[in-house]
Order: structure tokens, then sequence, then C-alpha cells
């Protein structure tokens, strides 16, 4: 399955997210949030990677945070504007794209994220 509704996001044992869609291969990773009403999105890469996104068709901006294989979260970008471009500084395994205000900067550069 390319794409998954289910699962939450807890940082310290406080939720970050209730529910989000969690992409898995080339096709869902590309489109994201593309085209979608304001939801939360979990990237699983096959190995760590930098990642280079665009921010179009996302008609709001959203907070991107980049986990390494141990969950544990390397870098943040926030306030990604739409109709703009971002390069991750560093390789990551999971990375997460919250665009439900209540979840933005709730998640700190050392947290660990459970994916549950």
């Amino acid at each position: 399955m390319s794409e998954m509704n289910c699962g939450m996001l807890k940082v310290k044992n406080k939720i970050v997210s209730k529910e989000e869609i969690f992409c898995r291969n080339l096709w869902s990773q590309s489109r994201g949030l593309m085209l979608r009403r304001r939801r939360n999105v979990v990237m699983i890469f096959p190995q760590e990677m930098k990642v280079a996104l665009h921010n179009f068709f996302v008609f709001y901006p959203i907070e991107v945070i980049v986990l390494d294989e141990g969950k544990i979260v390397i870098e943040i970008k926030e306030k990604f504007r739409p109709f703009t471009f971002w390069s991750s500084k560093n390789q990551g395994k999971y990375l997460i794209e919250l665009g439900i205000e209540e979840s933005k900067s709730k998640v700190k550069i050392g947290d660990k994220v459970k994916i549950i």
C-alpha cells in the first residue's frame, strides 16, 4: 500500500498529531501535501538521504521535520512557504510534513519521535 491514513506522532508523551498520511513509495512521496486539505504526512525512505522539496500546489505554509534512522529530530524547516524550494542539510530516513497548525512547533532538534 503506497498511502495509509492512521497512526499518531508523539514527543515526550505529548501528541503532535493524531492522524497522518504515511507515504512509503516514490509516487506518494512526490505528491506529499500537493492539492490536499491541511494534513500531516510522514515519508519513510528506504535509506537515509538528503531531501529536496518544493511546495508547489500546497497553498499553506508547512513545517518540515527530518528524522534519522533512530527517529531523532536532526533538522526542522519552519514556515516552508507555498511555491518555494528547500533542501535538507542532513540525511534522514523519515520526513514529516506538518500542515495542521496545532501540530507545529511541538518538536525540537534532538527530540525522539514515536510513530505509532
